[in-house]
Protein backbone atom coordinates (compact mmCIF):
# COMPACT_ATOMS: atom_id res chain seq x y z
CA UNK A 1 0.00 0.00 0.00
CA UNK A 2 1.62 3.43 -0.98
CA UNK A 3 0.80 5.91 1.72
CA UNK A 4 -0.84 9.66 0.65
CA UNK A 5 1.00 12.31 1.89
CA UNK A 6 -2.14 13.88 3.49
CA UNK A 7 -2.86 10.40 5.77
CA UNK A 8 0.69 11.46 7.02
CA UNK A 9 0.92 15.00 6.58
CA UNK A 10 -2.50 15.51 7.86
CA UNK A 11 -4.31 13.38 9.22
CA UNK A 12 -2.10 12.01 11.52
CA UNK A 13 -1.72 15.11 13.28
CA UNK A 14 -5.16 15.87 13.11
CA UNK A 15 -6.46 12.92 14.78
CA UNK A 16 -3.32 12.11 16.98
CA UNK A 17 -2.25 15.60 18.19
CA UNK A 18 -5.44 17.98 17.64
CA UNK A 19 -8.04 15.18 18.43
CA UNK A 20 -6.20 13.32 20.49
CA UNK A 21 -7.23 10.15 19.42
CA UNK A 22 -3.97 8.12 18.49
CA UNK A 23 -6.28 4.82 18.25
CA UNK A 24 -8.25 6.39 15.64
CA UNK A 25 -4.86 7.03 13.02
CA UNK A 26 -3.64 3.45 13.73
CA UNK A 27 -7.78 2.19 13.04
CA UNK A 28 -8.09 4.12 9.99
CA UNK A 29 -4.48 3.17 8.62
CA UNK A 30 -4.81 -0.60 9.39
CA UNK A 31 -8.33 -0.91 7.79
CA UNK A 32 -6.93 1.32 4.33
CA UNK A 33 -4.31 -1.07 3.99
CA UNK A 34 -6.20 -4.23 4.59
CA UNK A 35 -9.24 -2.18 2.33
CA UNK A 36 -5.63 -2.27 -0.43
CA UNK A 37 -5.08 -6.17 0.17
CA UNK A 38 -8.51 -6.88 -0.38
CA UNK A 39 -9.44 -4.59 -2.89
CA UNK A 40 -12.62 -4.01 -1.45
CA UNK A 41 -14.77 -3.68 2.04
CA UNK A 42 -13.00 -4.99 5.35
CA UNK A 43 -15.71 -7.10 6.53
CA UNK A 44 -13.89 -7.71 10.39
CA UNK A 45 -15.21 -7.84 14.46
CA UNK A 46 -13.40 -5.37 16.61
CA UNK A 47 -11.80 -8.15 18.37
CA UNK A 48 -10.27 -9.51 15.67
CA UNK A 49 -9.11 -5.40 14.11
CA UNK A 50 -8.13 -5.30 18.15
CA UNK A 51 -5.88 -8.35 17.90
CA UNK A 52 -4.24 -6.95 14.45
CA UNK A 53 -3.28 -3.18 15.49
CA UNK A 54 -2.51 -4.35 19.21
CA UNK A 55 -5.34 -2.10 20.70
CA UNK A 56 -7.82 -3.17 23.16
CA UNK A 57 -11.29 -4.15 21.89
CA UNK A 58 -12.66 -1.02 23.71
CA UNK A 59 -9.93 1.03 22.19
CA UNK A 60 -10.99 -0.24 18.44
CA UNK A 61 -14.97 0.73 18.82
CA UNK A 62 -13.88 3.97 20.12
CA UNK A 63 -11.32 4.71 17.67
CA UNK A 64 -14.52 3.55 14.99
CA UNK A 65 -17.00 5.46 16.20
CA UNK A 66 -14.67 8.59 15.96
CA UNK A 67 -13.81 7.99 12.19
CA UNK A 68 -17.30 7.83 11.64
CA UNK A 69 -18.42 10.90 13.19
CA UNK A 70 -15.39 12.41 11.02
CA UNK A 71 -16.96 10.60 8.06
CA UNK A 72 -13.53 8.65 7.40
CA UNK A 73 -15.21 5.24 7.25
CA UNK A 74 -18.54 3.85 6.15
CA UNK A 75 -20.11 0.69 7.79
CA UNK A 76 -22.65 -1.52 6.25
CA UNK A 77 -24.72 -4.52 8.21
CA UNK A 78 -26.05 -7.17 6.99
CA UNK A 79 -28.56 -7.41 10.05
CA UNK A 80 -28.30 -5.74 13.67
CA UNK A 81 -25.45 -8.66 15.16
CA UNK A 82 -23.58 -9.07 11.80
CA UNK A 83 -20.42 -8.52 11.45
CA UNK A 84 -19.48 -4.99 10.27
CA UNK A 85 -17.87 -3.95 6.69
CA UNK A 86 -16.05 -1.16 6.55
CA UNK A 87 -14.99 1.09 3.41
CA UNK A 88 -12.16 3.68 4.14
CA UNK A 89 -13.36 6.71 2.91
CA UNK A 90 -10.53 9.33 1.50
CA UNK A 91 -12.60 13.00 1.68
CA UNK A 92 -9.51 14.74 -0.01
CA UNK A 93 -9.31 12.86 -2.39
CA UNK A 94 -13.08 12.38 -3.71
CA UNK A 95 -14.24 15.16 -6.26
CA UNK A 96 -16.25 17.40 -5.17
CA UNK A 97 -14.11 18.02 -1.87
CA UNK A 98 -14.43 21.61 -0.89
CA UNK A 99 -11.43 22.03 -0.11
CA UNK A 100 -7.63 20.41 -1.47
CA UNK A 101 -4.69 19.12 0.40
CA UNK A 102 -1.87 21.44 0.17
CA UNK A 103 0.42 20.23 -2.14
CA UNK A 104 3.43 18.03 -0.94
CA UNK A 105 6.24 20.61 -1.82
CA UNK A 106 4.36 23.19 0.26
CA UNK A 107 4.51 21.51 3.97
CA UNK A 108 4.47 23.62 6.71
CA UNK A 109 7.04 22.23 9.53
Amino acid sequence: MLLDDYMIDVLMRDLVGHDRKPAAFLVYLWLAAEQARRQGDVRVSYEEMAESIGISRSSAQAAVRWLLRRKLLTVKKQTVTATPSYTVRSPWRDSGSRASPPASSSRVR
